[in-house]
């Protein structure tokens, strides 16, 4: 992804703006949409904005995200087209898959799992810029990485560490054990 992105927790807007919204209102809806992938248990999240322009990235290529659940919200400017489009899943065939395009409005949201295959088509004019949420749950991804498909070997990392944690089971001042 050539796409600029402003991670937004750099910038300060993690704890009075990303995490209340994940947690008040994001984690209900999730909840309820996809209990299946973790919806109830997102624990973590990464918050981005990218921007397509006219002289710079104009799309981004089928994807999926390294996350159990997606928002994109277009903040707008002046840009026409530039619609976004899915499939199926990650694990259907590619040469089985069929695509949908979405109209992605200034100042609405789309919520989706991330293992869904997805693209922005080209922007024809201006400039667009769209906040993205990556939520994530430590309780799949230390079962399964999403990206690789193995049982992650979990090590002690910063932050949200990309969702993946280390739970402690045992009694304090017992030795932890990876879950």
């Amino acid at each position: 992804m050539n796409v600029l992105q402003i991670l937004l927790n750099e910038l300060g807007f993690d704890e009075g703006f990303i995490t209340p919204l994940h947690q008040r209102y994001l984690q209900p809806l999730t909840s309820l949409l996809y209990p299946d992938c973790g919806g109830g248990s997102l624990d973590s999240h990464k918050a981005f904005v990218v921007k397509y322009d006219m002289d710079e990235d104009r799309d981004l290529s089928y994807h999926y995200d390294n996350a159990e659940v997606t928002l994109n919200v277009s903040l707008g400017k002046d840009f026409t087209e530039g619609n976004l489009y899915f499939g199926d899943m990650r694990q259907v065939a590619l040469s089985e898959m069929q695509c949908w395009e979405v109209e992605h409005r200034v100042s609405e949201g789309l919520l989706h799992r991330a293992q869904q295959m997805h693209g922005a088509l080209p922007i024809s004019s201006g400039r667009c810029w769209n906040l993205i949420v990556w939520i994530r749950a430590s309780q799949e991804r230390n079962k399964l990485c999403p990206m690789c498909n193995r049982r992650p070997e979990l090590v002690e990392g910063g932050g949200f560490a990309d969702g993946f944690t280390k739970h402690c089971i045992a009694p304090l001042n017992a030795a932890c054990v990876l879950t």
